[in-house]
Parts: structure tokens; sequence; C-alpha cells
């Protein structure tokens, strides 16, 4: 006979974390229920990007898992530590990847079609970490950056190639490290992913270039700049395109799974221009075929779909099932 508790084994499974935190302190009762509760709660968080949240000291929550979380967080304070997402963002595109997978196989398209958006945006300074060594700290740009002539965080400079907008975040980027938390919270949420564009412009699409990418060496650079161009291209992809048509975006349309698909293979084509880009054309068994095999030509390190989610999800089923 079907139990409740085969029901909260159940969406255990299906990663249903708000539902199973929801339903676990009625079935299960007292301090079990308040545990499973607790780790749903961490789920939740990572399940819907909330990079904010993701260090979470939970004391039901084990040890590694909250360590993984960790590496996909990003630092709410100029000096906390570690780095997370900072120092590297090749664990939070593993988590971006697996967070595709659950959502395609639980037919929530629109928050799919989100946190591919999320990867475009972001996928600039997974070009730039090999050169940079880190993943757009705002603490260690290099000094480069701003050398004699460089017109990177110039604001109304109209030989810079940047937007307003991208001017205003870079300018800001140079300085929100000396800034308090609350001013850091805020460059990032509203200027971070700008500045990560407008990398990408200063070294792949810059008409006027000035000296602010100088300080990348020429063998080094060449690299970059094909990993940027790819990078800038994805963002235009009819794949990532599709959120404009998503309640997420500006429209009230919810694209099927055939078009998201069809708008992948579409993708593909765009892509295949240069071996970067043609890395997205390999079968590599992911859900939509190719991508991990993108992020890992664009960041020049493997990046593969994590088993965060999976493994909070087994974490939960023993905890109900004993």
């Amino acid at each position: 006979m079907y139990s409740a508790r085969d029901l909260l084994v159940e969406l255990a499974g299906r990663h249903a974390f708000a539902d199973l935190g929801a339903l676990a302190p009625l079935v299960l009762g007292g301090e079990d229920g308040e545990e499973v509760a607790e780790v749903c709660e961490f789920g939740q968080r990572l399940l819907s990007l909330d990079a904010e949240d993701f260090a979470s000291r939970a004391r039901a929550v084990p040890a590694e898992l909250r360590r993984q979380a960790r590496a996909c967080h990003m630092p709410q304070t100029p000096r906390e530590q570690p780095r997370g997402a900072l120092a590297s963002l090749r664990p939070a595109y593993g988590l971006l990847l697996e967070v595709i997978e659950v959502r395609w196989h639980r037919r929530e398209l629109s928050p799919m079609t989100a946190a591919l958006h999320i990867a475009a945006e972001y996928l600039p300074l997974l070009a730039c970490e090999p050169v940079l060594g880190h993943a757009g700290d705002p603490a260690m740009w290099p000094e480069g950056l701003t050398a004699r002539g460089s017109r990177f965080g110039a604001i109304g400079d109209r030989e810079c190639d940047h937007t307003r907008s991208e001017q205003s975040a870079a300018n800001r980027t140079l300085r929100v490290a000396e800034e308090p938390g609350e001013g850091w919270r805020a460059y990032f949420d509203r200027q971070h992913s700008q500045v990560a564009g407008a990398l990408a412009t200063c070294v792949a699409r810059c008409r006027n270039p000035c000296t602010a990418m100088d300080w990348v060496s020429e063998p080094a650079r060449a690299g970059l700049t094909l990993r940027a161009k790819v990078a800038l291209a994805f963002a235009d992809t009819p794949l990532v395109r599709l959120r404009h048509a998503a309640p997420v975006g500006h429209g009230f349309g919810v694209p099927s799974p055939e078009e998201v698909l069809d708008a992948w293979e579409r993708s593909r084509a765009v892509l295949d221009k240069n071996p970067i880009g043609h890395a997205a054309t390999r079968d590599d068994g992911f859900i939509l075929p190719g991508l991990p095999a993108l992020f890992s030509a664009v960041a020049e390190a493997p990046v593969e779909s994590s088993r965060l989610l999976r493994d909070i999800g087994g974490h939960l089923v023993e905890r109900i099932g004993g």
C-alpha cells in the first residue's frame, strides 16, 4: 500500500524540494520533519539558483554537500572567504547544467530557459578565467586593466565600444571591493553580468581598441579572443532567445520541449564556426547534446553536470526511509 512516507520518497527523487519541505513536518513530525525540511530548503535554494544563500550552515545538511554548494556561492562581502564562484565559475556551471537537466525532466521549461540565460550572461567570465586566474573577482582585477591609455570604466567616453550601462558597471567594478557589504551585494545584483559582457567586448569585438587588455600575452590573447567570441555568440543563439518568449522574459508563451530542442539544433549550427563553437556539435549524452562540451571548450577545462541535487535527493531518501 502506498503510504505518505512513500510519497515523500517520490518527491525527493523528483527534486521537488519545496513540496517535500512543506509536507515533511506534517508526515514525519518532530525533529525528523524539521531536519528534512531544513535540507529541502537548502536544495530549493540550489535548484532556484539563489547564489546568495548557497553557503548554508544548516546542521542537517551533510558537510560535503555544504562544501560543494560553497564552491558555487557568491561572496556577500568584499573580503568573505572562501571566494566561491569568484574563484572559479566551473562548479557553478556544473550546477547550472544539473539544474537544466532537472528542470527539463520536470518539464519546467520556463525556469530552464532562465538558467540558460544566466549561463549566457556569465559565459564571458568563464572564457576569461584561464587568463585572469579567477572568475572576475573585483578584488583581484589586474592592474593592466586600467593601465595608461585604457578606457575601461571611463564613463561617457565616445571612443569606447561599451554601452553606457557597461561603462557604468566597469567603473563600479574597479572600486566596489572598497565598498561596504550592502554596496557589494547591490553591484552583484545589478552590474556584474554587464562587466562580463564588457570584458568580452574588449577582447572580441572592440572597433577602437585601447590598452585595457594589453596585459594579456599575445599567445593567450588569441585563445581568449576566440573563446570570448563564442561566449558572445551563445548569448544571441535561438536557444537563449527563447527566454524572451517565456513568462520570465517579456512575453507570455512557454516553449515546448520540441521548440527547445529545435532551437538548440539551430544554435549549434550558428556556433559551429570555429574550433571552440564546434564543441557544441558533440554528442556528449546531455539532454542538449554538446552543451557541456561547449562550456568546457569556453572554460578551457572540463565542465560536467554536477551531482549536487541528485546527492541531496539521495540523502533525503535515506533520511526519510530511515
